[in-house]
């Protein structure tokens, strides 16, 4: 039974898109963008107006890895971001008024930032690190680096003086600009000492975005149009398995794959008014900052989504009049543990979509019958390591309770189990077909760990390490593949285990392996409203009944919280190291490393 089935399909960008260009339907046009990929990107490119210079081939190199898209083609993101007019920006503070920006004042403060940055020496190819909170200044400060040619990265201002040179010394900015404060839970916390100390470990000149009173005025902006593979973003790892990786972004390979999940995806028009609840080290922050190259207006915040209560985001969405509302299933998941039900009427509110984790059943049709009934729920997934979506939504189709809707266009997902043949799951999450917003590589790397990381397990496909399941009605992500257990020698797969238990009584919960001799048992870490004996009875009867006796865990362990890297996704890997004894990699990278403590031995 669909939770939600589009109203006027036909009325969509895709159905636009799939009926000019002489489509039967979407399968048809599936099928031609991943066996004609060429083809395809370059219709994307002309359809969706990309300002650049069109020429030389679409697509050289054999196979996923070699290939390239574009190579003679030369494009700038932030001149597309930047162009139009109309509203820009939208800034709501904890606590405060509003602070909006049109286009014509967002290109005057990215002008007077790009002068500044050039007058210190900054153009194509350079770093620019950014220790920023979520504000219009940082989002223009990253336009302003773009519109020279140069390459931004970003942490968010909670992050520890050591976390943040782990990340930022690897890629040596040649500038660092920094917010001096960010507000959380309506406490105002001073970053200036502490962007002082990393800009003194990374050798580089420190730019405040609260002191901007030197710069010059604002000018006609001009743009560095640089090659389709020139690096625009590095983003990072989660650093809980060690040092993390600099994944570099190409300019190109990340506007078009971002204006086709906006405009034919999440169909996102001129004027729509879209937010996603993020800090600058997530990717959906830059996903975020694409939307404005379709004509969109971002909403920023920052500060606790639950501030002063957890109606918070929801009253401003209603206010502002968001179309789309971004945020992640522990977000939604700590809604229905408070049995909050949103009261505004969220009337212009066409589509939510969660990412970070997978989207439970339980907490779908919590969404639906708390927050809005007639909503467009989209449960995403990709990540950090293609700035971007392989299962996303569609507004052609409807949707079903746990599932991704599928597969993005131009992204030929197949499910291939561990001897690398075709499956419908559990199996691991490949793609065969080259797509322009796989990474250039790591920043520093000779290319050997970036093929290992991605290309080595499946020859000839793209490895994302999610393990998924392909059902009748839509795709479903266990988890992380290195979340799969092996008790006993048989492969048990930690999702399997977390949807039996899904409901009211457990917040949060994550499944660990415990070494023990030669083998491996299952600890189910549980944050839980009533923890004790009988609950814990009651989740191994559920897992038994949901799974198999192989599933059911050795010992249910209540815990007051779960360790979360500082996206909110929680951490296996760390649970894991803590629950074995072992010291846990990049400990201080995690949101809550104190949550470490109940898991050891």
């Amino acid at each position: 039974m669909p939770l939600w089935t589009p109203p006027d399909p036909a009325a969509s960008q895709m159905a636009r898109f799939i009926a000019a260009h002489g489509f039967a339907d979407y399968d048809a046009l599936y099928r031609h963008s991943i066996t004609d990929p060429g083809a395809f990107w370059t219709t994307l490119w002309q359809d969706f107006g990309v300002i650049g210079d069109l020429c030389g081939p679409a697509l050289v190199g054999e196979g996923i890895f070699d290939a390239r898209f574009f190579p003679e083609a030369r494009l700038n993101y932030a001149e597309n971001c930047l162009a139009g007019e109309g509203p820009a920006l939208i800034f709501r503070p904890e606590e405060g008024p509003d602070r909006s920006l049109s286009r014509a004042e967002l290109r005057a403060l990215v002008s007077r930032l790009a002068q500044g940055m050039a007058a210190m020496g900054i153009g194509p190819g350079d770093r620019v690190a950014g220790l920023v909170a979520n504000t219009p200044e940082a989002m223009a400060a990253m336009l302003a680096a773009a519109s020279l040619g140069a390459v931004w990265s970003s942490c968010s201002p909670d992050f520890g003086a050591q976390s943040v040179v782990d990340r930022f010394a690897q890629i040596a900015p040649k500038l660092l600009v920094a917010s001096r404060v960010y507000s959380y839970k309506a406490k105002p916390h001073s970053i200036a000492e502490k962007a002082a100390e990393v800009a003194e470990a990374l050798v580089a000149p420190l730019l405040f975005l609260d002191a901007l009173d030197d710069l010059p005025p604002a000018a006609p902006l001009s743009f560095a149009r640089m090659p389709f593979g020139a690096p625009l973003f590095i983003l990072f790892s989660s650093g809980t398995t060690g040092r993390p990786k600099c994944i570099v972004h190409s300019i190109g390979g990340t506007l078009l794959q971002h204006l086709k999940e906006h405009r034919l995806h999440s169909d996102i028009r001129p004027g729509d008014v879209v937010f996603f609840y993020s800090t600058a080290s997530w990717m959906m922050w830059n996903w975020l900052a694409s939307a404005l190259a379709s004509g969109a207006t971002l909403v920023l915040y920052d500060g606790s989504p639950f501030h002063p209560g957890p109606g918070r985001l929801w009253e401003m969405a209603d206010q502002l009049g968001v179309t789309h509302f971004g945020t992640s299933p522990r977000y939604l998941d700590t809604l229905r543990a408070e049995g909050f039900r949103c009261p505004q009427p969220l009337g212009a509110l066409r589509m939510i979509l969660s990412t970070g984790a997978p989207l439970t059943a339980t907490t779908s049709h919590y969404v639906h019958q708390a927050i809005k009934a007639e909503v467009h729920l989209a449960s995403i997934s990709g990540g950090t390591d293609i700035i971007s979506c392989f299962l996303l939504g569609n507004p052609l189709h409807p949707t079903h309770a746990g599932r991704l809707q599928g597969p993005g266009l131009g992204m030929d997902v197949r499910i291939l189990d561990a001897d690398g043949a075709p499956t419908d799951g559990p199996g691991e999450l490949t793609c065969a077909t080259p797509f322009p917003s796989r990474p250039t590589g790591f920043w520093g790397d000779d290319g050997s760990r970036y093929h290992a990381a991605y290309f080595q397990a499946f020859p000839g496909s793209w490895t994302q390490h999610d393990q998924v399941t392909r059902h009748a009605d839509g795709y479903e992500i266990l988890g992380r593949s290195d979340a799969t257990l092996n008790p006993g020698g048989v492969r048990i797969g930690a999702g399997e285990i977390l949807r039996a238990i899904e409901g009211p009584e457990v917040a949060a919960a994550l499944v660990v392996g415990r070494d023990v001799a030669a083998d491996v048992e299952l600890v189910l870490c549980v944050v839980a409203k009533e923890p004790g004996a009988e609950l814990a009875q009651r989740l191994k009867a559920r897992i038994r009944a949901a799974c198999t006796p192989r599933h059911v865990p050795a010992e249910v362990l209540f815990v007051q919280d779960l360790p979360r890297t500082r996206n909110g996704k929680l951490s296996e890997a760390a649970a894991r190291a803590a629950i074995n004894g072992r010291p846990v990699p990049n400990a201080d990278q995690l949101e809550n490393p104190e949550s470490l403590e109940a898991l050891r031995p």
